[in-house]
């Protein structure tokens, strides 16, 4: 059974910066893609960034793009996204997703994906 264990979130000062990590398990395959998400209150759950596990290849939405800063390790089977100059308007739960095999371009929209995490909670104050 596929899992995703994401961690990493807190609260923290803007401008500060954070590293969620996105553990996954429970499969051999090694084309896959994970992508971030978050879900503010009231609000859509919106991609934020995807990687593909068998070339790199990285998407960023443009809300992010220039602070955050996504990268895998095939070997632990572990997503990291960097959280730099984060802003109020960052404060969300922070989901991973992953679909099986990694699509030739890498999609954000939240039904596209498969598994998902429970989420960690990241909030920023001013």
């Amino acid at each position: 059974e596929v899992q995703l264990v994401e961690s990493g979130g807190g609260l923290v000062q803007a401008g500060e910066s954070l590293i969620l990590s996105c553990a996954a398990s429970g499969f051999t395959l090694n084309d896959y893609a994970i992508g971030w998400f978050r879900q503010a209150p009231g609000k859509q759950r919106e991609g934020i960034s995807g990687i593909r596990s068998v070339d790199g290849s990285t998407y960023y939405d443009v809300s992010v793009k220039g602070r955050f800063t996504i990268s895998i390790d095939n070997a632990k089977k572990t997503v990291y996204l960097r959280m730099n100059s984060l802003k109020p308007e960052d404060t969300a739960i922070y989901f991973c997703g992953a679909v099986f095999p990694s699509p030739s371009r890498l999609s954000m929209l939240p039904w596209d994906y498969d598994y998902w995490g429970q989420g960690t909670q990241v909030t920023v104050s001013t």
